[in-house]
């Protein structure tokens, strides 16, 4: 076994910290790390925090924390923020709301960059999950960069999708938009002590009614906006066994709604256990995950394969030699041939 596996396992702090590194970075025989890990994961209940910037990710995040170590629960959070294109750093801010914890040998906090990834994680952030749950992290916080209509890869790393929205931020723009309704299992209206907290509950309800109509209708008529929810939010096209987002209102920096939120999260938790639909859930969710695996394992053999073949192609694509079309066939075909 990789020595750094078995100290992961042992639950130390520091060598948990230094794998979590080496899977970020993706160096050494990290992926001789992971097949290790992999048979002492699959305990954990993962929860992705998401929402518009500003809407009170981190502090909610906080209060979630402190709810679980109330229970006795050992909590893991992997905090994503953007990087910088000009510069390639990132501030790492999210853990400065999280300082209460530090010293909890119960907690492992972790921050990541994006390194350019879109869709709200970064490249490693479902690996590192992994990691934390062979630590023995009873419940895995993955809070992301921010959330719009094509930024919904948490939904594919978390068990349980937490979207944080507030008053007063456009969230009546953000409500009609169908990546919200797809994306959330619960919602938390932050910041509920604001003036507009009723409308962005009200406009979030009619949302979640007009979202299941729509979907009732494209079961009959295989209608674009049906087709659409029936592949990202399956469970909802299950008459009978559908979960229906709940809507909680919370104010993070007060501590108040926390409870009733995690009643919520913790319902959820007992759907995708306990019924068809979730199960059918939980395992669309592996495939997917199968899939991201096995798309990144393609590029990075491909892009090791063709080697100076790649940067010849992006040249004579550059000086309009040839479309990039037609580029991306011949190494595919180059490709292929090699192997």
């Amino acid at each position: 076994m990789h020595p750094l596996a078995q100290r992961v396992l042992g639950r130390e702090m520091r060598a948990t910290a230094r794998a979590c590194r080496l899977v970020d970075d993706r160096t050494g025989d990290y992926i001789d790390l992971l097949r290790d890990l992999f048979p002492s994961t699959g305990r954990a209940w993962t929860i992705g925090i998401t929402g518009v910037p500003g809407a009170g990710k981190s502090t909610l995040t906080n209060g979630l924390i402190a709810a679980f170590r109330k229970q006795g629960k050992r909590v893991a959070v992997v905090a994503v923020d953007p990087t910088s294109p000009f510069s390639g750093g990132a501030i790492l801010g999210d853990r400065i709301r999280m300082q209460e914890h530090f010293e909890d040998p119960e907690v492992f906090i972790r921050s990541l960059a994006t390194r350019g990834t879109l869709g709200g994680l970064s490249r490693s952030a479902g690996d590192i999950v992994r990691v934390l749950d062979a630590w023995g992290a009873d419940v895995i916080l993955v809070e992301t960069v921010g959330v719009g209509q094509d930024e919904l890869e948490i939904t594919k790393t978390a068990h349980t999708t937490l979207v944080v929205m507030a008053p007063g931020m456009g969230d009546d723009v953000q409500a009609i938009k169908a990546g919200i309704l797809e994306c959330a299992d619960v919602f938390a209206v932050n910041k509920a002590d604001r003036d507009g907290a009723d409308s962005t509950v009200r406009d979030l309800e009619l949302m979640i009614a007009l979202g299941g109509e729509v979907t009732k209708a494209g079961a009959h008529s295989r209608g674009h906006h049906g087709a659409v929810l029936d592949v990202a939010k399956q469970e909802v096209s299950h008459a009978g066994g559908a979960w229906i987002p709940a809507i909680v209102r919370t104010v993070a920096s007060r501590g108040e709604g926390t409870t009733a939120l995690l009643g919520h999260l913790e319902k959820h938790r007992a759907w995708l256990s306990d019924t068809p639909e979730g199960q059918a859930r939980r395992e669309a969710r592996l495939r997917e995950a199968m899939r991201m695996q096995l798309r990144e394992s393609l590029l990075e053999i491909a892009e090791h394969t063709l080697g100076q073949a790649l940067d010849e192609a992006v040249a004579r694509v550059a000086k309009k030699e040839i479309d990039p079309y037609s580029a991306a066939e011949e190494l595919v075909a180059a490709f292929r041939s090699k192997n």
